[in-house]
């Protein structure tokens, strides 16, 4: 099954929500950054987590967030613009854990204090960015606190990865659900209640589809499905994108690279790594010098 967010509306009832299969896109980032178990983990939620954010935008525009708490996870970086291109990182990359890795293990890899940044680029003058402290360890308990808090939408979020005993991915996805003005109390905390009890990783990792997950939050509550979008792991890195920081560079550093025997630069985003001979970076001095 290739990777995709379903969303749907319920209009009477006033909810709109969306369920993500992400596991090749997970899959995909733990590849390219050749993650450890517990870090493949956390950075199934740091992607899961851009993407459903990333699906709450409009044409062009762009989400990032950053993670960073007091656990052994010091950082994760994820970004996703409204088509479901997605890209992110964790730091450190090796942290193994004990298999199997458990929800609250992950949680506590990321740990209980520090704060989630949100920045969103919609295509102002200047970005939007959000800080809000950790509520706790679950990345999916702070979008729901940061959605509440910086965009005051009574929101819940649950995401899932499911690891397999030898610490291979075996799925990933995620849930999210919104209430819209005129809302339904009873049907949200219905809505509320199943998602919140619903780990979306071992349901998927089960076979089940996003389409089955929704109809089973929302069974007895009418809705209608608007939307199927792809998902997948996108880097908008390139090489004269890194071109044209070494150019930023001043001579003498560029000499030192010369000296070194070239430069290696890694996109720490997708980890794709890309080199530049001596008789390069000496053309970027040359063209230095012309300007």
């Amino acid at each position: 099954m290739n990777d995709v967010i379903v969303r749907i509306l319920a209009r009477d009832a006033g909810i709109r929500a969306m369920a993500a299969l992400t596991t090749d896109l997970v899959d995909e980032g733990a590849r390219r950054h050749r993650t450890a178990p517990l870090s493949t983990a956390v950075l199934g939620h740091g992607l899961t987590a851009a993407a459903l954010l990333g699906a709450l935008l409009k044409v062009e525009q762009r989400v990032a967030l950053r993670v960073e708490g007091d656990g052994p996870i010091h950082r994760i970086l994820a970004e996703s613009d409204a088509y479901g291109k997605v890209r992110g990182y964790v730091d450190p990359k090796d942290l193994e854990g004990t298999l199997p890795i458990t929800r609250d293990q992950i949680a506590q890899a990321i740990g209980a204090e520090g704060h989630l940044v949100v920045v969103k680029d919609l295509r102002l003058k200047s970005l939007y960015e959000s800080v809000v402290p950790l509520q706790s360890g679950h990345l999916d308990e702070n979008l729901t606190a940061y959605l509440l808090e910086s965009e005051q939408i009574p929101s819940a979020v649950r995401m899932g990865v499911q690891m397999s005993e030898t610490g291979e991915l075996v799925a990933a996805g995620g849930l999210l659900a919104q209430v819209m003005p005129g809302y339904q109390a009873q049907a949200w905390e219905q809505v509320q209640a199943r998602l919140l009890a619903m780990d979306p990783g071992y349901e998927l990792g089960e076979g089940r589809t996003p389409e089955a997950l929704l109809a089973h939050i929302f069974a007895g509550i009418p809705y209608q499905v608007l939307e199927r979008r792809a998902v997948r792991f996108h880097c908008s890195c390139s090489r004269d994108q890194i071109a044209r920081v070494l150019l930023g560079l001043d001579v003498q550093a560029l000499r030192d690279l010369v000296d070194e025997g070239g430069a290696e630069i890694t996109c720490q985003y997708c980890g794709r790594v890309y080199h530049f001979d001596p008789e390069e970076l000496l053309a970027f001095i040359q063209r230095k010098g012309m300007n």
